[in-house]
């Protein structure tokens, strides 16, 4: 089964991506949505957050968010801290979701799929790009949040110029090139890969 991953800068667009491959049947392992809910509901997890942030990282038994953001987004230590309690918990989680696929190609998408190291077991990766001013423009919308703390956020990540070059294949989403004739194409590039592999 061959391996893709999917990433790109914050507000570039790589959910919608996605979807589209999903929309014509390939598994999409989410690592963001996997990591909320390891945070959430991984007991281990829970105590090394607790450990390192405090109890307020927690609040009725639900994972503070916004207080964990706080903490994170200005301040690279405590980011470094987070990222090593809860990425190998992810990256783990995503080769076991992988293991029970039965599809020619899977998709793992992720923010910080270099960033985290979780690139090793790939044999792809597409990245996602879109102009800085228009991904700020959507996150500012999406998440109702000042520029400022967009651009905080998008300090904490690879620069896109540099992460695109790290990838594969880069799917434009610019919100003027169409992306389904995009995703196709790699689809069926994907799957010819996935053919060669069984040879």
């Amino acid at each position: 089964m061959l391996k893709v991953g999917i990433t790109g800068g914050i507000g570039c667009g790589k959910s919608i991506v996605s979807s589209i491959f999903k929309a014509i049947g390939i598994p999409v392992f989410d690592a963001d949505q996997a990591a909320k809910k390891i945070m959430q509901e991984d007991a281990v997890v829970k105590q090394q957050l607790i450990s390192t942030f405090g109890t307020e990282v927690f609040e009725h038994n639900q994972l503070n968010k916004k207080y964990l953001a706080n903490l994170v987004f200005n301040d690279s230590f405590l980011l470094e801290k987070l990222n090593a309690i809860v990425h190998p918990a992810t990256i783990q989680a995503g080769l076991n979701w992988a293991a029970k696929q039965n599809s020619p190609y899977v998709l793992r998408e992720a923010a910080l799929l270099f960033e985290a190291g979780s690139t090793v077991d790939l044999d792809v990766v597409i990245g996602v790009f879109a102009p800085l001013v228009v991904r700020i423009q959507r996150v500012m919308q999406r998440d109702n949040v000042s520029k400022q703390e967009v651009l905080n956020r998008m300090s904490k990540q690879i620069d896109d110029t540099i992460k695109m070059k790290l990838c594969d294949y880069v799917i434009i989403n610019d919100g003027r090139e169409a992306l389904i004739p995009q995703v196709l194409k790699l689809h069926h590039i994907f799957l010819a890969k996935a053919k060669a592999q069984l040879v």
